[in-house]
């Protein structure tokens, strides 16, 4: 029996979230610029959603650009913000549609749309509506995301229904919160990974990944293969979850 598959009788994460981290270092390893990197971390994106539908979780989240990597060298924002086109330029049609928009896999964004540019907001606003009705896995791109930056503006839009007596503020709870949120559809955070070496969040999904578990590993992004998906989730399977009371209480 193949390996990922003896994983599936044991507890499986509903949403795994990733910080892809890596991408430059494991370039610069080769000899190739750092934006080759973000373009190999691009293509990695399918194997691993497709190791996440084989074993039957539910969200997969990847933190694709954050709202503070528009401090990077405006050069590497700019092939970043045209990798979406360059990825479409390289791969007809038919390969496209099965490197990106994979068999009953649901697409979504969460993050800003105002500063990505036309073509790209309208890409996934195309991908979003093509997609809605696929069920066996939500990859969830963080695009321009920020979770600071998220709260804020849930917490402004709740100000603003209470100023127009559409709320009371008596009457928000955790749950009213989470729906004002980028992910107001999803579960929360049950396995965060990030690879690459670091071991900070990063300002990612900080509420959501309130009861997360974690898990760091050395590989780079573009690295990060069936092998090393296997092996943070035999990790999270060792965890025991307890959600802040007793195990068996």
């Amino acid at each position: 029996m193949d390996k990922l598959e003896k994983l599936k009788h044991k507890s499986i994460p509903k949403h795994v979230a990733i910080i892809l981290d890596g991408n430059g270092r494991w370039a610069k390893r080769r000899g190739q610029p750092r934006t080759y990197g973000h373009y190999q971390g691009a293509l990695n994106v399918k194997r691993v959603a497709e190791l996440c539908q084989r074993l039957g979780v539910e969200v997969l989240s990847l933190y694709a650009f954050s709202t503070e990597n528009w401090k990077r060298p405006q050069k590497e924002i700019d092939f970043l913000m045209s990798l979406p086109d360059k990825i479409k330029a390289d791969y007809s049609e038919e390969e496209l549609q099965e490197k990106v928009q994979m068999k009953d896999v649901r697409m979504r964004f969460s993050g800003r749309r105002d500063r990505i540019g036309k073509r790209n907001k309208a890409l996934m606003e195309e991908l979003e509506e093509k997609t809605k009705t696929n069920q066996s896995l939500t990859l969830n791109l963080c695009v321009d995301y920020g979770s600071k930056d998220e709260m804020t503006e849930a917490v402004k839009q709740l100000a603003k229904k209470v100023q127009n007596h559409e709320l009371n503020p008596e009457a928000i709870t955790s749950e009213t919160i989470e729906n004002h949120l980028y992910t107001k559809d999803l579960p929360n955070v049950d396995l965060l990974i990030r690879t690459s070496g670091e071991q900070r969040l990063s300002n990612y999904l900080l509420w959501q990944n309130a009861y997360a578990e974690f898990y760091f590993t050395k590989t780079h992004w573009p690295a990060f293969r069936k092998k090393a998906f296997i092996k943070a989730i035999e990790s999270y399977q060792k965890r025991n979850r307890k959600f802040g009371g007793l195990k068996g209480a």
